[in-house]
């Protein structure tokens, strides 16, 4: 197929976003078959169709593609607007979604916050908030101040906005992701605290093209990047059904560690969060200093002995990892062998044991010991 003359590398990979039934699994499998979004359009019609989920339809559609003056009109909102446009093969796309399956392929971003940060907390519940619930909400924020910890949440009214904004009044810098394009907020009551939040270090997240309207198929897209970006996911209220509870069960998915206050027996505002204590796919929580040790989290400034800067204080999963490295790089799949631990947490220990220091990735999939 013949490209536009001087075509610009951002306008190839929105355009390959573009494409009719090319969505973010497909647009990962084919970048990483053909080496980058130019190749993608420039590979024969043949080689395309034999890429594992394309088949002689997509390929046609891809080289059948025309719409370059969309993909032109988003790049030059994404530039008039500083927006960044992190595309999966970008050093500051965020690396814990790099581990999600269905994670998107491309993520808008409008704000400085670094979404690659040590320890990345999401917040959810129900949008009819109680005055319990905003209650725990706050108190639990505040009391993670000291752990410069990021806010992860939806900017929805309830208990979204209650984290933003309690997160904003810490000092610690929040993050929201929206299902929607960043020429707009909603809901509109909330622009002044996404104005506070990008100027405060923060940032608005989507993986939606500007002029995206609104749809009930759009928030569980939005949920899955909350439950991708954190390492631990707090349900603080939230009724038998919703997205809160849509959260936790990607949350699960991706092997994040999940939390839920218990609220009150016969509360209508707390059933969710019970039955997902119930039936053990969210631990009970009752305060920010029980969320910390369970994470291992040591607030910033404590004083740490002198022989952890030599000798980490593992946790017994992490201590299995160690063990199983050394100075020779060992490989993903001897160490899921090794660890007895599942892909996916395994995943999750190492891109966590990365970002402190005590790992280092090389190619294909192998790892040692950064120390």
């Amino acid at each position: 197929m013949r490209l536009p003359p001087d075509v610009d590398p951002l306008v190839l990979r929105l355009g390959l976003l573009l494409v009719p039934g090319v969505g973010d699994v497909l647009v990962r499998s084919l970048v990483r078959s053909c080496g980058s979004p130019e190749a993608v359009f420039l590979e024969k019609k043949r080689q395309l169709a034999q890429i594992p989920g394309v088949g002689e339809r997509i390929a046609a559609a891809i080289h059948g593609f025309r719409d370059w003056e969309r993909a032109e009109e988003e790049a030059r909102f994404v530039r008039d607007n500083h927006i960044r446009a992190l595309f999966f093969t970008d050093e500051a796309f965020p690396r814990r979604l790099l581990h999600c399956p269905d994670a998107p392929a491309m993520l808008f971003v409008r704000g400085k916050a670094d979404l690659n940060a040590g320890r990345m907390l999401g917040i959810v519940g129900t949008r009819q908030s109680t005055a319990y619930g905003q209650l725990m909400t706050e108190a639990l924020v505040d009391s993670l101040k000291d752990y410069a910890c990021t806010v992860v949440s939806g900017l929805a009214f309830g208990i979204d906005i209650r984290a933003h904004r309690a997160a904003l009044q810490a000092g610690l810098c929040t993050v929201a992701a929206v299902a929607h394009g960043l020429d707009r907020v909603y809901p509109a009551q909330h622009r002044a605290t996404a104005r506070s939040m990008v100027e405060e270090g923060g940032a608005i997240v989507s993986d939606q093209f500007q002029g995206t309207r609104l749809s009930p198929e759009l928030f569980p897209r939005r949920n899955r990047i909350i439950a991708g970006l954190c390492d631990a996911l707090v349900v603080v209220e939230s009724r038998g059904s919703g997205g809160a509870i849509i959260t936790a069960d990607i949350a699960n998915s991706y092997s994040r560690e999940v939390f839920a206050f218990p609220g009150r027996v016969g509360d209508v505002s707390s059933e969710g969060c019970l039955a997902l204590i119930r039936t053990h796919r969210a631990a009970l929580l009752s305060s920010g200093g029980e969320l910390a040790e369970a994470m291992g989290w040591m607030p910033r400034d404590a004083q740490q002995p002198a022989q952890l800067a030599l000798f980490p204080d593992f946790n017994p999963e992490e201590r299995r990892i160690w063990d199983a490295l050394g100075a020779e790089a060992v490989h993903a799949d001897a160490l899921l062998q090794t660890s007895g631990l599942s892909s996916g947490r395994l995943s999750l220990l190492l891109l966590d044991m990365e970002m402190k220091g005590w790992v280092k990735a090389l190619p294909g999939k192998r790892y040692t010991r950064s120390r």
